[in-house]
């Protein structure tokens, strides 16, 4: 019989989910409400929903006492959610970079262009400062192809992470990264789309 996933409950919203859905917080040594997205930090975890409104009302209703069994001092929630939301990137990030050492990623305009049109592509990463105009371009392409869209980084921070210049698109080509990266772009639509509400 297969082994259940373990679970845990919410603090804000108290709705019970597999534990591994759910966002880890952990306290640091100086008492500091720490988020744990890889859920591999010593210590009692404290649980919310992968939400940033479930998070924000757990800080703010000071629940976080209640989950580690201890006094916690006053949590910022903007502050807290921020964290959160930058950790993120910071793991969709490395996987862009991992995927780069791979050989796994089409940069350039001209390239990721014919690399959407010939087939191939798992998902195309456009820089959030990129004009209007080539933007829809290339989203347009990538719909026709059935390729997944993320606007996230800069042209800069895109092109850093390539050890390149500065880089408006790339593209990830199929390969096992692609499931890891829609994995976090998930749990990062999920909690942000509640901080744009």
């Amino acid at each position: 019989m297969p082994k259940a996933n373990p679970q845990r409950s919410c603090l804000a919203c108290r709705e019970t989910r597999d534990k591994g859905s759910l966002l880890r917080l952990v306290l640091a040594p100086d008492g500091a409400v720490v988020p744990d997205l890889q859920q591999k930090l010593p210590g009692r975890g404290a649980y919310t929903c992968m939400k940033g409104s479930c998070l924000k009302q757990a800080a703010q209703k000071r629940q976080f006492g209640r989950g580690f069994k201890t006094e916690v001092a006053a949590v910022d929630p903007e502050g807290l959610a921020r964290q959160v939301v930058e950790k993120l990137e910071e793991r969709i990030a490395s996987y862009l970079s991992l995927a780069n050492k791979a050989g796994k990623i089409v940069s350039g305009s001209d390239q990721a262009m014919e690399k959407l049109k010939k087939g191939g592509a798992g998902i195309m990463f456009l820089a959030t400062d990129i004009s209007a105009d080539i933007g829809e371009k290339f989203r347009g392409v990538a719909r026709l192809h059935g390729v997944p869209c993320v606007s996230l980084f800069t042209k800069e921070r895109l092109g850093a992470l390539l050890g390149k210049e500065l880089r408006s698109v790339l593209v990830v080509t199929e390969s096992g990264f692609v499931g890891s990266i829609e994995l976090e772009m998930e749990k990062y639509r999920n909690f942000f789309e509640e901080e744009r509400e």
